[in-house]
């Protein structure tokens, strides 16, 4: 009986020692598979969240091609738009520098402020829109511009003043018949949101400017015999 009881422990020892193995070698097991998946899981979640790859360049390229060419067919109208966008500020932002130094009145400064703050970011903003389109726009103004520019330099104090308010507020008033139209019958999401911030700039500049007191009613009789009948 005391042989047998201790052969039963004996037994009893070995298969626990065993059963405690096998778990161990499961646990390790686990550990193992957990290790792989974090592995393959982590390399995915570097992926997605857009950290560098062998195709992440090319990927974000092709992403953004794909954003332009998603956005809708390109009229002429908003090409013309583009080119006016472009160019206005390439002779506005001139024109409010010089109002810093050349106006005699602080409104005409305050305006000039608005012309270069605005036309700043909405000339960025153009660049980027050409380009995902790949739509030609200028690096220079018109030579009407150019003339605007030149006769600007040419004055000071209150004339600086008066001939600022009316070169301005009359190209103003014209862009703003142009963004109406681009904005009522765009089919393109870009040129669209582009329409947008450019109608908040002219409605900014045109108020900044009309504030000055010096809008004459020859200026906006000009504009007004622009209007498309």
């Amino acid at each position: 009986m005391t042989t047998h009881g201790r052969g039963s422990r004996a037994a009893s020892n070995r298969s626990r020692m065993i059963a405690v193995g096998v778990a161990f070698a499961a646990v390790v097991a686990g550990a193992g598979i957990w290790v792989s998946q974090a592995d393959d899981g982590g390399s995915q979640s570097v992926t997605d969240s857009g950290m560098p790859s062998a195709h992440g360049g090319a990927g974000a390229a092709a992403a953004s091609g794909a954003g332009a060419a998603n956005s809708g067919p390109l009229s002429e109208l908003d090409k013309t738009f583009l080119v006016k966008v472009r160019q206005a500020g390439l002779w506005e932002i001139p024109a409010g520098r010089m109002a810093q130094s050349q106006a005699s009145s602080e409104a005409i400064k305050r305006a000039g402020t608005h012309l270069l703050d605005g036309h700043s970011k909405l000339d960025q903003l153009v660049r980027e829109d050409a380009k995902a389109l790949s739509a030609p726009i200028p690096d220079d103004a018109s030579a009407e511009q150019h003339q605007w520019v030149e006769q600007l330099k040419a004055a000071d104090g209150e004339k600086f003043d008066q001939l600022f308010v009316d070169l301005l507020r009359a190209s103003h008033g014209k862009i703003f018949i142009t963004i109406g139209e681009v904005r009522a019958a765009t089919k393109n999401h870009m040129i669209r949101r582009l329409a947008q911030v450019t109608n908040d700039t002219v409605m900014d500049h045109m108020t900044v400017l009309e504030d000055t007191g010096l809008v004459t009613d020859a200026v906006l009789d000009d504009v007004g015999a622009s209007v498309p009948k």
